[in-house]
């Protein structure tokens, strides 16, 4: 009998919910998505999560058994309430997700982290930094998210927040004095505002696609923007591993494939913005799972347990007794 976890994903963009086995495949028919988006209203949004949840456990195949689900989304979580306050999705704020699904999945384990954890634990168990003690996995998309592997095993934290790389600072890309929001890896490095920065220099464009054309036509702002973005990325990059000796960095997400060499531009970026010399021999690879990569981190979070930090049970069963 084959045991299987449902796998669930909420995104700034789109939810998505899958049937996983212990081997991390995806079971054929079970991976359903709708939409999300800013302008959903949270009715809305927590319809979608009851439909892609229902649709994907409608697939449960014969003879497999439902062993329990992990969740991805995105942040910031709340690990000890089972909340979501996505920054991309303003209305779901406190959102109780865990137990939406927990009410479908009645007497069986459902287990929530930060989308980019899943994705780090994705690529340990599965991926581009399998086999390796230290690591830290990006995404670098619409906004830029991460998750970290460190001795071997995912790293939450204290809340559950722990990998917000996005939303570390980066320095000498200007800013609006007294917002936080807008020094950080994210108002950089995303694509959504590197798109934001290209026209506010002159581009005529208006997406990432239009953006990705432009650069392979070698138009110079065009260029200029997504050379700005792999650098911040790279400092990024550079500060983490220099912190944390990390052994290599995975770079996934759909604008990290703007152009053919954003991740070798990243690397070389990490390179020069690297202070101390250990710090150099992190290992800067594209990620291999691609648009899989949330939904196997959520499924790992049930089928690896081993990989996964043990003292997120410890700090729950210590608030909910005091």
């Amino acid at each position: 009998m084959s045991r299987i976890a449902l796998a669930v994903d909420l995104g700034g963009t789109k939810v998505e919910a899958a049937l996983v086995d212990d081997d991390g495949r995806i079971v054929g028919g079970s991976r359903v998505r709708a939409a999300t988006g800013a302008a959903a209203s949270r009715a809305e949004l927590r319809g979608a999560v009851g439909t892609v949840v229902d649709g994907a456990l409608a697939a449960l195949p014969a003879g497999g058994e439902l062993v329990g689900a992990g969740i991805g989304s995105a942040g910031p979580v709340d690990l000890v309430a089972g909340t979501v306050s996505p920054k991309n999705l303003p209305v779901l704020a406190g959102f109780d997700l865990r137990r939406e699904v927990e009410e479908r999945l009645p007497a069986l384990p459902v287990r929530l982290r930060l989308d980019g954890t899943c994705i780090a634990l994705a690529e340990h168990w599965l991926g581009a930094t399998a086999g390796l003690a230290n690591s830290m996995s990006m995404v670098v998309s619409t906004g830029v998210g991460g998750g970290l592997i460190v001795g071997g095993t995912l790293v939450s934290g204290r809340t559950g927040n722990a990998g917000h790389v996005g939303q570390i600072h980066v320095a000498g890309f200007g800013g609006e004095a007294g917002e936080a929001d807008s020094t950080t890896l994210e108002a950089v490095a995303s694509g959504t505002n590197a798109v934001r920065w290209a026209r506010s220099h002159g581009w005529a464009g208006s997406t990432g696609e239009d953006l990705a054309l432009s650069c392979a036509a070698g138009e110079p702002t065009a260029l200029a923007a997504v050379h700005r973005s792999a650098a911040a990325v790279g400092q990024a990059i550079a500060s983490t591993t220099t912190l944390l000796d990390l052994d290599a960095v995975a770079i996934g997400g759909g604008f990290a494939g703007v152009v053919p060499d954003y991740v070798d531009l990243v690397r070389q970026a990490a390179r020069r913005a690297t202070v101390l010399a250990y710090g150099a021999e992190v290992l800067v690879v594209p990620a291999a799972l691609g648009s899989a990569a949330p939904l196997l981190g959520a499924a790992a979070l049930v089928h690896r347990p081993d990989l996964v930090d043990p003292n997120r049970v410890d700090t729950r069963r210590l608030v909910s007794t005091t």
